[in-house]
């Protein structure tokens, strides 16, 4: 029994051993193989401007009324401002296209009361001032004058802002075409830079697009807000093309020619 033993461990031993030499010759036969790559690059930014006319104007004028209570200066106003309002959609400009800007009230003080019994100036209370400011935006510009005249001669007694801007639509649009333009911009850079060197573009490793940069709205200033309103000739209001740029900053594959 004892000698079975011995030549089952022997035999078992001698397997063990041919199992752990093959493992050895196959790990050995495994060699890492590494990748190293070296890319070449130059990275451009290309830029794409227009001129381009808005089609949007914003208008915000306002009544300012005054009286001895509250109450009578809020209904004073509203008056005013019912006229306006009237005045305006005459033109053809819908509820739609105007808006409330902001509307107040507070206490108006005369400060500079002398005190009959002792003479010191003292603060007293005259009365209350309602502000009522109507914004108006719409896309008839050729309207912009007599939208300024009408409302100052409904009773408006102040012009805040006219200013002109872009649609979304037409921002979208514009800058579709403008980005397009900055890529070939781009494009154009790089391979001047390379002509000279040799090289050569030979694919794009990424592309980045910058804000579409878009000028604020262009105020135009209206000095006749408190003319008489008696004057015939339309306000005339003008509006000029607005600038707008983006840019392309593009990373490209360069190789041999």
């Amino acid at each position: 029994m004892l000698a079975t033993l011995a030549v089952i461990a022997i035999v078992s031993t001698v397997i063990v051993a041919s199992i752990q030499t093959s493992q050895d010759k196959a790990y050995g036969q495994q060699v890492p193989i590494s990748f190293t790559t070296s890319e070449k690059t130059i990275t451009v930014t290309g830029t794409a401007t227009t001129s381009i006319s808005p089609d949007i104007v914003t208008l915000q004028f306002g009544v300012d009324t005054e009286a001895k209570t509250a109450q009578d200066a809020i209904s004073a106003n509203s008056n005013v401002m019912d006229s306006v309002v009237t005045a305006v959609t005459s033109l053809g400009i819908t509820k739609d296209e105007m808006s409330t800007a902001s509307f107040s009230i507070y206490p108006v003080y005369n400060y500079s009361v002398p005190d009959p019994m002792t003479g010191i100036q003292k603060t007293m209370l005259t009365g209350y001032k309602a502000s009522n400011t109507l914004f108006v935006k719409t896309t008839k510009l050729s309207l912009t004058g007599k939208i300024i005249d009408s409302a100052v001669g409904a009773g408006a007694n102040r012009v805040d802002d006219v200013s002109f801007s872009l649609s979304p639509t037409k921002q979208q649009s514009t800058q579709n075409d403008l980005l397009s333009n900055a890529v070939v911009d781009a494009k154009s850079k790089a391979e001047k830079a390379l002509a000279p060197l040799g090289e050569k573009i030979t694919g794009v490793k990424s592309v980045s697009l910058s804000d579409f940069n878009v000028p604020p709205p262009r105020p135009v200033y209206y000095a006749g807000a408190m003319a008489a309103p008696s004057v015939a000739k339309d306000t005339q209001i003008f509006s000029s093309n607005q600038d707008v740029t983006t840019t392309a900053n593009v990373i490209f594959l360069i190789g041999d020619q």
